[in-house]
Order: C-alpha cells, then sequence, then structure tokens
C-alpha cells in the first residue's frame, strides 16, 4: 500500500474560482448525475463514502461563493483543505486571466511561501467551445509547479465529470512533489535510484532494454493488465523525440525510462 494512503484517512477537496464559471453545478452534476435545473449560490458540503472512491478514502468536497462566504472564510476553507480546485470557464478569458492575477497568489499568501498546496485547473463549459483552452493554461501549468494537472470538462454534459474529482484525489494520495522537481523538470535523486532498481529487475534478459514482453511483464505486475500495443508504441514515440539515447533496437534504456516517467508528472 502507498505510504500517503495508509497515512491519509480523507481527502478535502476545494472548488474555488469566479462567480458563475460553474463550481456549484459541478458538484450537483457529480452527485446527482444530470445537470440541475436550478443552482443555488453555494452547494452544501458533500461528503462521497470511501466504498464509491477509485481510492477507497471518503472525499469531501467544499464549494465556495463570494456571494456568501467573506475573504477570511475563503482562507480558513483553503487551509482546511488538502487539494484546491481553480475552476474557470473555457468561453471565459476573464476568469482564466484570474487564475494568475488573482486565485493562486492568494493561495501562495494563504498557505505560506513554506508549503505547497496541490492545484487542479478545470475548464468547465466544455460544451460552449470546440476549441480547446490548453493554449492558455499550458504556461500557467509550466510557471506555478503546484498545478497538478488541468481538465477540460463540462457540467452540462457530465463530460470527465468523475474524472475531475478522480484527478483532485490522486494529487493528494499519490503527490508528484515526492518524486519530481517541477522547478528544475528532473526526477529527484531517490526516484531515480528507486527507477533504476526496477529496471534492473525488468531487464530479465540483462540486455540493458526494456522489450515490449519486459514493459508488459511490470505493467501486469502492477496493473493486472497489459499495455496495448499501440500504446507501447506511443511511449516509445515520445521518447525518441524528446530523448536521442531513450531507445534502442525498438526497445526503452535506463534514460528512456527516466523521461517517462518525468513526462507523466510535467
Amino acid at each position: 500500500m502507498d505510504a500517503t494512503m495508509s497515512m491519509r484517512r480523507d481527502v478535502r477537496i476545494l472548488l474555488v474560482g469566479e462567480p458563475q464559471v460553474g463550481k456549484t453545478s459541478l458538484i450537483l452534476s457529480l452527485v446527482s448525475e444530470e445537470f440541475p435545473d436550478e443552482v443555488p449560490p453555494r452547494a452544501e458540503e458533500i461528503t462521497i463514502p470511501a466504498d464509491v472512491t477509485p481510492e477507497k478514502v471518503p472525499t469531501h468536497i467544499v464549494d465556495y461563493s463570494a456571494q456568501e462566504q467573506t475573504t477570511d472564510q475563503l482562507k480558513d476553507e483553503i487551509l482546511r483543505a488538502n487539494v484546491v480546485c481553480i475552476v474557470y470557464a473555457v468561453d471565459n478569458d476573464y476568469s482564466v486571466q484570474m487564475i494568475t492575477q488573482k486565485w493562486l497568489p492568494f493561495i501562495h499568501e494563504t498557505v505560506g511561501e513554506d508549503l505547497r498546496m496541490p492545484v487542479l485547473l478545470v475548464g468547465n463549459k466544455s460544451d460552449l467551445q470546440e476549441e480547446s483552452s490548453m493554449e492558455s493554461i499550458i504556461p500557467v501549468m509550466n510557471q506555478f509547479p503546484e498545478v497538478e494537472t488541468c481538465v477540460e470538462c463540462s457540467a452540462r454534459n457530465l463530460k470527465n465529470i468523475s474524472e475531475l474529482f478522480y484527478y483532485a484525489q490522486k494529487a493528494v494520495l499519490h503527490p508528484t512533489a515526492p518524486l519530481y522537481c517541477a522547478e528544475e523538470k528532473e526526477l529527484k535523486v531517490p526516484c531515480v535510484k528507486a527507477l533504476t532498481r526496477i529496471f534492473t529487475i525488468c531487464d530479465a534478459d540483462n540486455d540493458g532494454l526494456l522489450k515490449d514482453r519486459e514493459l508488459n511483464e511490470f505493467q501486469k505486475r502492477c496493473f493486472n493488465a497489459p499495455l496495448a500495443p499501440q500504446a507501447l508504441e506511443d511511449v516509445k514515440a515520445v521518447v525518441r523525440k524528446n530523448c536521442p539515447d531513450g531507445t534502442r533496437d525498438n526497445g526503452l534504456t535506463l534514460p528512456g525510462q527516466g523521461l517517462t516517467v518525468a513526462c507523466c508528472n510535467s
């Protein structure tokens, strides 16, 4: 069992963002599995029992409303949270601008410079715009290492709603910070040592390469299912593009394995 999971008894997720971006709708759509006809200014705190969450940990989802809460109450909620979801509307440029001009600085100020609160960026209302908002969001993710990922979703269409809260839970239970230094964009020394050990164990024929069969043996041991052939080729294609010595004879080298993990955390 993951050490973080064994210590963590529950997860508290806080949703913040500008008015009308759909924070409350996201919560209500998750709970009722349909878009609400009427949306209150703020949803009551929701607790999802452990037995219906992917990680089997009770999860509390908390809404924020500038209409009903003060700045001091917002600060208290941030300090109580394990992860903050900054919600923006993909069709509202102002709500995107406020991510860096307001919300991320406010979270920094609240938790202090010595602590890092994991943050997810949540692009709601994807049903209203065909173009992705990722072109605007990727620079934010590169600038602020506490941003774990970005999820585009639609409360109205129920698109990626479950995935949003799964990623928020995962950011708490399986944090990337112990493994990957986002500022330096490189794996940390203990992670490199662990990966080297894993590579040695998985390299059954001791040829210095992880061939498809060896990669799939590792995948089956960890996840009880092999990778699809196309998924294997996609991984190797990314490695070839970004690491000249990452592949050899159609297998992953040790540097290639390290790049694969770094790409998953960046």
